[in-house]
């Protein structure tokens, strides 16, 4: 996932978790921008850590929709994931370029990363064209609720930069739509996806929470010492709004959570 990726804003397909990202009211970190919040060195590694994540999860992202591709059974689908890939790789590059004006070296950012996304990826390899759209829908979606959370708590010029490479990239209603299709053919195939989409979340919170926990600056900021972060009650919560999410996105798919 970009994990921990791209968000989905389907339209009609799901509902986005409550907006956390509004900056009416701003105080401390949130109403500061990136030069002023920067003069903290902890804030500053935070985000490098935020930063570097996100673009390790944008290239893997590209990375494993190419892949993708190979799975689709038309020419068309084929063209459509590569259109998203690009749009991923594209997200990557804005991320690498941020990094880079900064003063920080995008590689040395993006590699305590690797590890974990690669684990994840490695764990949850879909087995058929079906599995990498639940996949892309549902792994993603948990990933992009996690940074939107996140997202509030940062400088404005960090928040803006978040927020835009979590833009959607086409997945949501792509994937609702030829996952339903799937389903009306064949019921059979929605036990298999349901079954397939809950590992997917648990490996996906795992995922999130190991790499908080490993990266010092991450883990403070969200617990309240860095910005305007999170107390624990608050971290708890804020896992409550996004598994609430993803029941909506599975109800969407025709799925059961």
């Amino acid at each position: 996932m970009r994990c921990m990726t791209s968000s989905d804003k389907p339209g009609n397909a799901a509902e986005a978790p409550a907006d956390t990202t509004g900056t009416a009211g701003a105080t401390g970190v949130a109403a500061q921008d990136w030069t002023t919040a920067a003069a903290d060195p902890q804030y500053r590694a935070a985000v490098v850590d935020l930063l570097g994540a996100l673009a390790y999860g944008e290239l893997a992202a590209f990375e494993r929709l190419a892949e993708d591709a190979k799975l689709a059974p038309t020419l068309a689908d084929k063209a459509e994931l590569a259109k998203m890939a690009s749009a991923e790789f594209h997200h990557f590059e804005r991320l690498r370029d941020r990094l880079a004006e900064i003063g920080e070296e995008p590689t040395a950012a993006m590699e305590p990363f690797v590890s974990a996304y690669d684990g994840f990826h490695k764990q949850t390899a879909p087995s058929d064209w079906l599995e990498g759209l639940v996949k892309a829908y549902v792994g993603d979606s948990i990933a992009s609720d996690f940074y939107r959370e996140v997202a509030a708590r940062l400088d404005s010029d960090t928040r803006e930069l978040v927020l835009a490479v979590l833009d959607d990239t086409g997945h949501a209603g792509f994937a609702v739509e030829k996952v339903r299709a799937a389903i009306d053919a064949d019921p059979r195939v929605g036990g298999r996806l349901a079954l397939w989409a809950r590992r997917l979340m648990g490996e996906a919170l795992s995922q999130s929470q190991r790499v908080v926990a490993d990266r010092d600056a991450l883990s403070t900021m969200l617990v309240g010492g860095v910005a305007d972060g999170f107390d624990l009650a608050e971290v708890g919560r804020m896992f409550s709004r996004i598994t609430e999410a993803h029941t909506k996105r599975m109800a969407a798919l025709g799925l059961a959570a």
